[in-house]
Parts: structure tokens; C-alpha cells; sequence
């Protein structure tokens, strides 16, 4: 029996009457969720709230970064939470060299550095590694955790070694070079003997280059040339290599 075209006409209307409640629903129910303080969604699952350095890292630890990355006045409100610097006026030297929201960096988490001019961006991936990379990786590997970055640099006004007109990523401080750590204990563990020395300090340079190319797009180290045969070079562009 064929329906009535009215009463079609009504369960369609019906239909798309109870989908719109759903979807309503849904909508309030996530928007709840992601705003409203009194939510039991976890600050870490939660795309709107701030990033925090020390929270359990997600699949939306990387957007919240990314976010905050593109606000210079944030990255440095961030930095500061697993960071120890002093911010200072940008820097300008000629027309490709410089450094766009400079700090003097002197520590990251638990790990000090020796102090280093670099941007908010590189420093607070670094705090970032640290964090979440480095010392996992030592107290599996040694039983402690490292209490200094040993690193040659981030700034460096000069082109790409070989090339003579295309500039290093150093030029503008989004890269910084890592030569090794100093555990908890005073042992200082350096990658040109590490790479290929005993098998804990192997293991936990290659975790450390691993987990170095989760915070930045590119890291170079022992395996892609001899020039990095003494630090990983760690930089905030690229295309993802990571050797």
C-alpha cells in the first residue's frame, strides 16, 4: 500500500527534526566538555585548554604546541613553566641573521644548560624533549636522571657548511646542536663516544634522537653525516628527517 505523500512528507520533516536534536545535543555535550571548568575531560585531552609542559603527552599535545608557537607573548608565558630564562629584545644582524623572540636560555625542566642565546620556539621544544624524552630515557637506561644538556650552540650567523648562499637554520636560532648529557650522578656522556659505545649509552642516544624528532620536524645526527658524528643538530623546520 502506497503511503500518503503527507505522511511521507512528515517522516522526513521527523527525521531531520530528531537528527538536528542529536547533533544539538552532541554539540552542547562537547562544547560542555571543553569549556566548562567542573568537566572531568583532563586538561591534557582538551584542545582548548593551555599547554602545560610537565601533563602527559596525546594526539593533541602537538596542536596545543603548535598554537602556542604562533603567539610569541604565550610561547614565552609556556617557557617559563619548565623553563629558566631571561627573555631579551629581539635581535637583528643584517638581512638574514637574527633572532625574533630571544631568550637567554639556562635550563629546561630538571636540566641545566650552559646559558644560550636562542628563540622562544627552540627553547621550549627543548623543554619539551626534556621533559618528555630525555630524562624517561636516562632513568631507564642509567637508573637517573640528567641534571645538565651539554650543547655547541644555536645562533650562528653563517650559511649551511658546503653551501654559500643558503643559510643555516643557526642563522635565526630554530636550531639548536646537542653534544651529550651529565647524569645526576657527575657522568658525563658524550654522543661522539656514546653512539657506538657501551650498549646502555647506544640505547639511550638512539632514544634520545627518537624522541628528539617527536618535538622537532628535523634532527640530525651520527647517521646522516660526519659532521654530526658529535651532536644531534635539533631544528624546528623541515621535513621530518630524523637520522
Amino acid at each position: 500500500m502506497k503511503a500518503h505523500p503527507a505522511m511521507t512528507a512528515f517522516r522526513v520533516v521527523l527525521s531531520i527534526l530528531s537528527a538536528t536534536v542529536a547533533f544539538a545535543a552532541v554539540a552542547f555535550g562537547v562544547h560542555w566538555a571543553f569549556t566548562d571548568p567542573s568537566s572531568p575531560l583532563p586538561r591534557e585531552w582538551n584542545p582548548l585548554r593551555e599547554l602545560v609542559v610537565t601533563d602527559p603527552v596525546t594526539p593533541v599535545t602537538h596542536f596545543k604546541l603548535r598554537r602556542v608557537l604562533d603567539d610569541p607573548d604565550i610561547c614565552l608565558q609556556v617557557l617559563a613553566q619548565g623553563g629558566r630564562y631571561q627573555s631579551m629584545p629581539p635581535l637583528v644582524e643584517g638581512e638574514r641573521c637574527g633572532i625574533a623572540n630571544r631568550v637567554d636560555l639556562s635550563g629546561v625542566g630538571a636540566a641545566r644548560l650552559r646559558a644560550v642565546e636562542t628563540s622562544c620556539e627552540t627553547a621550549l621544544r627543548v623543554a619539551m624533549w626534556e621533559q618528555h624524552g630525555v630524562q624517561p630515557a636516562a632513568e631507564a637506561h642509567f637508573g637517573q636522571g640528567v641534571k645538565e644538556l651539554r650543547h655547541i650552540g644555536s645562533y650562528n650567523c653563517r650559511p649551511i657548511r658546503g653551501a654559500r648562499t643558503r643559510m643555516s637554520t643557526h642563522a635565526t636560532a630554530a636550531s639548536i646542536d646537542i653534544r651529550g648529557v651529565v647524569l645526576a650522578d657527575g657522568t658525563r656522556i658524550d654522543l661522539l663516544s656514546g653512539w657506538t659505545g657501551p650498549p646502555a649509552q647506544k640505547a639511550f642516544f638512539q632514544e634520545l634522537r627518537d624522541s628528539g624528532c617527536q618535538w622537532f620536524s628535523t634532527v640530525l645526527g651520527p647517521e646522516y653525516n660526519a659532521l654530526h658524528a658529535d651532536h644531534f643538530h635539533m631544528q624546528n623546520n623541515g621535513w621530518g628527517t630524523c637520522r
